[in-house]
């Protein structure tokens, strides 16, 4: 493994996952809700997405990425309508009556609904394709090259993710059950922006 490919790839990764977006607000809302665990189930979700298009990239796979690229506008329709479906579900949901831990299920079904809505926007696959050229990375690295990007790649998202559902879990003992129901109230109304935002470019 290449240090310097490694150390690429965990800053790219880290620096696009940071960006607070509708992922965030739905860690942030997870982790308050059902704990850290949830959050990080959720971020990790984010994490493979990203790796799964940082591989597009890296390996220089033109055919999917033109995929992609053309239908772009199907995905971002169905990432938005979906966007729209979690804004509701998270603005009309209570606050939970207990503090028990999530369920293996409802970290599964946290983590594969992200990778889901994470691979609805393609547009991150041309945001990785422009850095790595940046960098001159990418179509002229060699396999093993590029796969320890992808893995940098991840693990730069993974610690954003980790730092965002750790700080954020710290602070879930301090929310009443009053307050959590005004983060679902805001949560809510921001995931349903982004999805109509997103709707309105399709």
């Amino acid at each position: 493994m290449d240090p310097r490919f490694f150390a690429q790839g965990l800053v790219v990764g880290f620096s696009i996952a940071a960006p607070v977006g509708p992922i965030g607000v739905l860690c942030i809302r997870r982790s308050l809700a059902g704990g850290m665990a949830l959050g990080l189930a959720t971020g990790l979700g984010a994490a493979t997405a990203d790796a799964a298009y940082g591989c597009v990239a890296a390996f220089g796979l033109t055919a999917i990425s033109s995929f992609l690229v053309q239908e772009q506008a199907w995905l971002a329709l169905l990432g938005g309508l979906f966007l729209c479906y979690l804004g509701v579900k998270t603005f009309l949901s209570q606050p939970a009556a207990d503090s028990t831990q999530p369920t293996n299920h409802g970290l599964l079904s946290a983590y594969f609904s992200t990778v889901l809505l994470t691979l609805t926007n393609p547009s991150t696959v041309l945001s990785f394709i422009a850095v790595f050229a940046g960098l001159g990375l990418g179509a002229n690295a060699s396999y093993p090259a590029a796969a320890t990007l992808v893995f940098g790649v991840f693990t730069g998202s993974a610690l954003w993710w980790l730092i965002l559902s750790g700080g954020i879990g710290l602070l879930r003992s301090r929310v009443n059950s009053t307050w959590m129901r005004a983060v679902n109230r805001l949560s809510g109304i921001m995931l349903l922006a982004f999805g109509l935002y997103a709707l309105s470019r399709v």
